[in-house]
């Protein structure tokens, strides 16, 4: 099953929303889209970093670097990559290095000095020119070898924006989060932007703030947060937290950061998280893992030490399993202690 990816728009097209949105894709959907065995991404050797190290069906090492724009040194990057591996010679139990080594660089387009380093270089290197395209609403990643034309396509699960403010005093949603939503279905997408809105329209004292690269952070600053939005890579989607009540007894309420499983604009699943993405997963998860690899203790419970969160409809709180009523409880709960 072919992974999703974040897009952005551009004048004249589309591209990948990052450099490492392009090599999630590209590593997740490695052999669908070329034919390799993924070997280890982000190698490092001798201190430099490469993106995807790879074996063809020969057993050849291969050597992918990759880039989201232009880049006028890339051939003199792989020419590194090869010298260190060669003297480091890793995984040897997979890698028969008796065969020539591979090297790809994959970019957008190649910049003059690309072609002169290639057409002197000692060493064959392949450039594969990098295309988004989209066709009655279906978006495919397509390479395309600049010197034989040959072509490798796939198709990319995107799921183009359609969202209309209904609140006009609202400021434009980030292009970091318009971003990560291309990966969810239309439902989702919706969800998530009205979830914002009402976030953000609640009380003029909620801000809204980028925090790296990962994460959207809504509240009165650190310490009164009410809700956050965080790009999982692994799935490549965002995932959604409120602070909302922990406690699933009479015992005094405590306000956490609760993870939410979504399906649509339905919450199936919430979770004690207090950082991170924590170590929850649904039980159909679970249930893929070899047996002597899961937990011994596996129950639902809204402990930060469940392994398994807790289903909607089998009682939080007594609220409808909606985005939109747990943000109004999460808002009311903020709000008391403002």
């Amino acid at each position: 099953m072919l992974t999703g990816a974040a897009l952005r728009k551009t004048g004249d097209g589309w591209e990948f929303a990052s450099e490492s949105a392009l090599e999630d894709f590209i590593w997740d959907n490695l052999q669908q889209l070329l034919g390799f065995t993924p070997l280890k991404r982000q190698y490092a050797a001798k201190g430099e970093f490469c993106d995807i190290l790879a074996l063809n069906e020969s057993k050849q090492l291969v050597i992918l670097e990759l880039k989201n724009a232009e880049d006028r040194y890339v051939i003199q990057q792989l020419t590194r990559y090869y010298d260190n591996l060669l003297d480091e010679r890793p995984f040897t139990e997979q890698i028969d290095y008796s065969k020539p080594v591979k090297l790809i660089a994959a970019s957008p387009s190649f910049h003059r000095h690309n072609l002169i380093d290639c057409k002197y270089n000692l060493l064959k290197i392949d450039l594969l020119r990098i295309q988004v395209l989209k066709d009655n609403q279906q978006f495919r990643l397509r390479l395309q070898d600049i010197n034989t034309n040959q072509t490798w396509s796939i198709p990319i699960p995107y799921q183009e924006l359609n969202f209309s403010s209904t609140t006009p005093d609202i400021p434009a949603a980030p292009q970091l989060l318009l971003d990560w939503l291309g990966a969810c279905s239309g439902d989702e997408q919706q969800a998530i932007l009205k979830f914002r809105e009402k976030i953000l329209s609640f009380d003029e004292r909620i801000k809204e703030e980028i925090e790296g690269r990962n994460t959207i952070r809504y509240g009165k600053g650190k310490s009164k947060p009410v809700a956050e939005i965080c790009y999982h890579r692994t799935s490549h989607k965002p995932v959604v937290f409120l602070w909302l009540p922990t406690a699933n007894s009479r015992q005094k309420e405590v306000i956490g950061r609760l993870r939410l499983w979504l399906e649509g604009e339905i919450v199936a699943h919430v979770g004690h998280v207090p950082e991170g993405f924590g170590k929850m997963k649904l039980q159909a998860e679970w249930d893929a893992i070899p047996r002597e690899k899961r937990p011994g203790n596996l129950h639902w419970s809204l402990s930060h030490t469940s392994f398994i969160p807790v289903p909607i409809p089998k009682g939080y709180k007594d609220v409808s399993n909606s985005l939109e009523s747990l943000a109004d409880l999460a808002l009311t709960k903020w709000l008391a202690k403002i």
